[in-house]
């Protein structure tokens, strides 16, 4: 019994100094701040329209396009490096298909974002450039997020939206996995072997709970827009084609039909970013 205890507390110990380990312990707070939100309840109803999730794609691929660019320019990096998987995790490509399905080839000329995931890119370029070692931080927080919650969010978004398998939802596929966690496993197992100096883990952990900030400020963003449209007068019918395809392109203009867009980006970012915890 005692050796069993002693045990325990021997990998208790060794699990805390575990960088993964650590970045769960100090973004406890923002995870659960984002994680009650109201709107991710109706995500979890599967209340989750074409338009919205079209929206979202939007918001994700400038996200991805700033993070794979920055872990692309930095493979190389001593601290990027060992957590570098592009043909296993990388989705920009992912996400490009799936707007092109929606939009078709002249999709990059309809992408329209909050001001939030501008300064959230824009953080992701700096650190690219200046603190290489702080991608430990959005790469773990988005991948294996990603990569956990993918399935039941895929599933989710294609029941609710009546797309048949692999249709505009190749952002949740991860062909390059055969095993999730296995895989996560591995990856926990080579971010926790980078050598970082006292400093250096410090600002990683900051920049963890940044990146959950910057995705709750991109919700608070969404809101805002969504109030000020509320309070416009209405013109063409919310539900005709046309009405939709110009809210899309003009952020002032977003229509309370994609009021629940906010809910999908929400529970996106705070199961992606939640269930690889447990």
């Amino acid at each position: 019994m005692a050796t069993e205890k002693m045990t325990q507390m021997t990998t208790e110990q060794m699990t805390d100094r575990d960088l993964s380990e650590q970045i769960k312990k100090v973004t406890k707070e923002s995870h659960v701040r984002a994680e009650n939100t109201k709107l991710m309840v109706s995500f979890q109803r599967g209340q989750v329209t074409l338009s919205q999730y079209k929206l979202l794609l939007c918001s994700l691929y400038e996200i991805y396009q700033a993070l794979e660019e920055a872990m692309d320019r930095n493979s190389n990096h001593p601290a990027v490096a060992p957590i570098y998987f592009p043909a296993e995790l990388a989705r920009l490509k992912s996400i490009e298909a799936d707007l092109e399905y929606f939009y078709g080839q002249d999709w990059r000329l309809k992408i329209v974002v909050p001001a939030a995931t501008e300064r959230y890119c824009h953080r992701l370029r700096q650190i690219g450039k200046e603190n290489p070692e702080f991608l430990l931080a959005h790469a773990y927080t988005r991948y294996l997020g990603d990569l956990s919650g993918g399935q039941v969010l895929g599933r989710i978004a294609q029941k609710s939206m009546g797309l048949k398998s692999g249709e505009g939802l190749n952002f949740f596929a991860f062909p390059g996995v055969s095993s999730p966690n296995l895989f996560k496993q591995l990856y926990r197992s080579r971010m926790n072997s980078v050598e970082l100096t006292e400093e250096e883990k410090n600002g990683v952990l900051e920049e963890a709970v940044r990146a959950f900030e910057f995705n709750i400020q991109v919700f608070d963003d969404l809101q805002r827009m969504l109030s000020v449209s509320e309070n416009r007068p209405q013109d063409p019918s919310p539900n005709s084609k046309s009405y939709q395809d110009r809210t899309l392109q003009i952020p002032g203009s977003i229509s309370p039909l994609f009021r629940m867009v906010v809910g999908l980006f929400v529970a996106l970012a705070t199961v992606t970013m939640g269930i690889y915890v447990l």
